[in-house]
């Protein structure tokens, strides 16, 4: 690449302040302003993941959808997890995987249920003709100011869809998976510098790091790789969807190195590595995507 071509990274994607954009939980990825960067127009695959297939959830936007448009293009069949109020989103993502030529499997559901994550894997595999890649993405965050506000009902919410649902899935998918075969997870900044106002997420973030790390040891007896990505502020719907108060996503991003939140798109290469043989030696590691705040 030319120098002609280069471009300052603080400037390829919007800066706050951004608009006042409170959605429901839990939310859409379309009515956002600025919509974020998922790959949609940019992302060009070169083959890498040729055959493959993948489960991922938290598949129709953010950081899950991201990921699943770039295993499409490098030439993965692809089935998707998401709540039934993100269908329009989902639908998105459908559409996209099946323009690259590749099969695409819609499961609509709710992780926070251990039968529907256990259904959710053997419908996966049945649909796709077997199981490669899983990718454990789905995530709740619910901000609350303080630990009088944070409810038993929140709590246990929280840790059935962040955490609960990455040990039921793990444990459902690793029978139908062989050598070679990889597991991505994604934790977060807030497993290692926790926000107070996120109380019970970055508990479950920390919790994920473990249970990673933990689970790459196990694995690898079979010849399975698992790894995890941790984001820092990244422009999805889980911010103004109840995720952080308004002013926060008005300047969200704003104290990163680059003075803005990442993309999805920024962090779908990642997983792409994690997943393919060029991570034939990556097992048990954090990949941080911070915007320079690092994982430690």
């Amino acid at each position: 690449m030319s120098s002609s071509r280069l471009r300052d990274p603080r400037e390829v994607y919007p800066s706050p302040p951004f608009p006042k954009q409170p959605q429901r939980m839990p939310g859409l990825a379309h009515k956002m302003e600025p919509i974020p960067d998922h790959g949609e127009e940019s992302y060009r695959g070169s083959g890498r993941l040729e055959g493959r297939k993948a489960l991922k959830t938290g598949g129709d936007s953010g950081i899950g959808r991201a990921a699943a448009i770039a295993f499409a293009r490098e030439g993965a069949d692809v089935a998707i997890s998401y709540l039934p109020e993100e269908e329009p989103d989902a639908r998105q993502v459908i559409d996209l995987i099946e323009a690259e030529g590749r099969k695409a499997v819609a499961l609509p559901g709710d992780v926070q249920e251990e039968a529907w994550c256990r259904e959710m894997v053997e419908k996966a595999v049945s649909e796709l003709g077997g199981l490669d890649i899983l990718v454990v993405n789905a995530g709740r965050q619910q901000y609350r100011e303080k630990i009088d506000d944070l409810s038993t009902e929140d709590f246990d919410r929280t840790m059935k869809t962040n955490l609960y649902a990455l040990h039921w899935i793990a444990q459902a998918a690793v029978p139908h998976m062989t050598a070679g075969a990889a597991v991505i997870t994604t934790a977060s900044i807030q497993a290692y510098q926790p926000s107070p106002i996120l109380l019970d997420y970055a508990t479950t973030k920390a919790g994920i790091v473990a249970y990673t790390k933990a689970l790459a040891k196990q694995l690898i007896e079979k010849g399975i790789r698992v790894n995890a990505v941790a984001p820092g502020p990244v422009w999805t719907v889980l911010q103004p969807s109840g995720g952080q108060p308004d002013e926060k996503v008005k300047n969200f991003g704003k104290d990163s190195d680059f003075g803005r939140p990442g993309q999805p798109a920024e962090l779908a290469p990642v997983y792409v590595l994690l997943a393919s043989k060029e991570a034939s030696f990556i097992n048990g590691e954090v990949y941080g995507v911070t915007g320079g705040k690092g994982v430690a």
